[in-house]
């Protein structure tokens, strides 16, 4: 993949990006922001925070920057990705839709519920121990002459997931905005859309699993750098990714960590108040219930709940 410098994320692109996103076949959905008041949600906090509930994206959240990519490649095409879902699910959905091949590499730790939907498309599943994923991709790019496309260090990808904009509707001037972060793709989008818009004040966070924290490590690096990730969040343990941590980097004012507990007690309260949010996309919600994210009293929050990616089995899982 050839490098794309940071500075080639400009508003033009992302306001580009956002109408070709708007108007895709797909049918990428604007989706509601609701004020945390209006849902029996606990909050501890006096603040004014409004929620964005991505989790009820047609496919995930994913299709945003999945409707950007395929809009600018050729149809029919041969595609490879790797994914522990979101994007393989988006993947596949546009992929049917285009009339592409296509074949999604997953971790083999993903639910196989996820394989099982991924599947439902028509689009080929190998699961493979996390250290092999990229491996698998470019023996499918050599031997099958499939083109890769990223799940997240990816420019249109990128673009596409700049919900920032629709965002600032809502809410013209948000005092903090938290939000998950895996590869960083959602992040880099959305804080770049906040802070090009001209919101300098505004202050983004990311939020980690502490088993999954590529992107901490990174910041504290001042690189990209990768780890052996172990997280219930599966969706937010990937390799590291140099496109998306350059725009964090510039954007974002701190990445903080959740546990895994905090993060299934997450799901699970948002389960009982009406909210089916898989634990990746529960994480900034997660960070805010437990104090992560400093200085909110009396400041106009925006969280970003961004997955409803999770089957009756991982339900399960979690406490009631």
């Amino acid at each position: 993949m050839d490098e794309v410098s940071v500075d080639a994320v400009t508003l033009d692109l992302l306001r580009e990006a956002r109408e070709t996103v708007r108007s895709s076949p797909l049918g990428v959905i604007n989706t509601p922001m609701i004020p945390w008041c209006q849902t029996t949600l606990p909050l501890s906090i006096n603040c004014n925070i409004h929620i964005k509930l991505e989790n009820l994206q047609r496919t995930s959240f994913k299709i945003r920057g999945v409707a950007n990519q395929f809009a600018r490649r050729p149809r029919g095409g041969h595609f490879v990705t790797m994914s522990a879902g979101n994007y393989g699910k988006s993947f596949a959905y546009a992929s049917k839709h285009y009339g592409s091949k296509g074949k999604v590499v997953m971790p083999e730790t993903a639910p196989e519920s996820r394989s099982v939907l991924i599947q439902s498309f028509g689009v080929e599943v190998e699961r493979v121990p996390t250290s092999c994923l990229m491996n698998v991709v470019n023996r499918c790019v050599h031997e099958d002459n499939m083109t890769f496309l990223h799940s997240y260090d990816d420019l249109d990808l990128i673009a596409g997931h700049a919900l920032g904009m629709e965002l600032l509707e809502v809410m013209p001037e948000p005092d903090v905005v938290v939000v998950c972060c895996g590869g960083g793709g959602l992040l880099a989008g959305v804080a770049a859309a906040i802070k090009l818009s001209g919101c300098d004040k505004t202050r983004i966070y990311g939020v980690e699993p502490e088993g999954a924290c590529t992107m901490y490590k990174s910041f504290i690096e001042k690189k990209p750098v990768g780890m052996d990730t172990k997280s219930v969040a599966s969706g937010l343990a990937p390799p590291f990714a140099r496109l998306p941590f350059e725009l964090c980097q510039r954007y974002v004012e701190e990445i903080v960590l959740v546990s895994d507990d905090e993060i299934k007690s997450a799901v699970s309260t948002l389960y009982r108040s009406g909210l089916v949010v898989e634990p990746s996309g529960s994480a900034a919600f997660a960070a805010i219930v437990n104090g992560k994210i400093p200085e909110l009293e009396e400041k106009k929050v925006v969280c970003i709940l961004s997955g409803g990616n999770i089957g009756k089995d991982e339900l399960a899982n979690f406490p009631n």
